[in-house]
């Protein structure tokens, strides 16, 4: 189950991609093997995206996306994608968002997770 907080940077996450041209294709996309936060088409790529929510600074955030996360959301992303009658460029994503301030951290083309 997702909190209160956890909805609010998903929100947050899914108004920068927008902002920046992309169409969110899904949320909360949920799968037996892994779950993807947002699916975002941005240009010709689908970006798969992990949302980290942090209300404070004594937490990591990026580091959060530990490489047994990131296994879990390539195999959620291939059970996505199985259902695409096309082949797409893909990309992963980590978007940190802070609301005490409103920051929003994104990083580009995570490969292997953070640790």
């Amino acid at each position: 189950m997702t909190s209160n907080i956890g909805v609010l940077g998903e929100q947050e996450a899914a108004r920068y991609f927008v902002a920046r041209g992309g169409a969110i294709l899904g949320r909360n996309v949920r799968y037996p093997c892994g779950e993807l936060d947002l699916i975002v088409q941005l240009g010709g790529v689908v970006v798969f995206v992990e949302v980290k929510t942090r209300s404070s600074e004594d937490f990591g955030a990026a580091e959060a996306v530990t490489v047994r996360k990131f296994s879990r959301m390539k195999r959620a992303a291939a059970a996505w994608l199985e259902g695409e009658p096309f082949y797409r460029e893909v990309r992963f994503d980590v978007v940190v968002y802070r609301p005490h301030s409103g920051e929003i951290e994104h990083y580009e083309g995570i490969d292997r997770g953070a640790r």
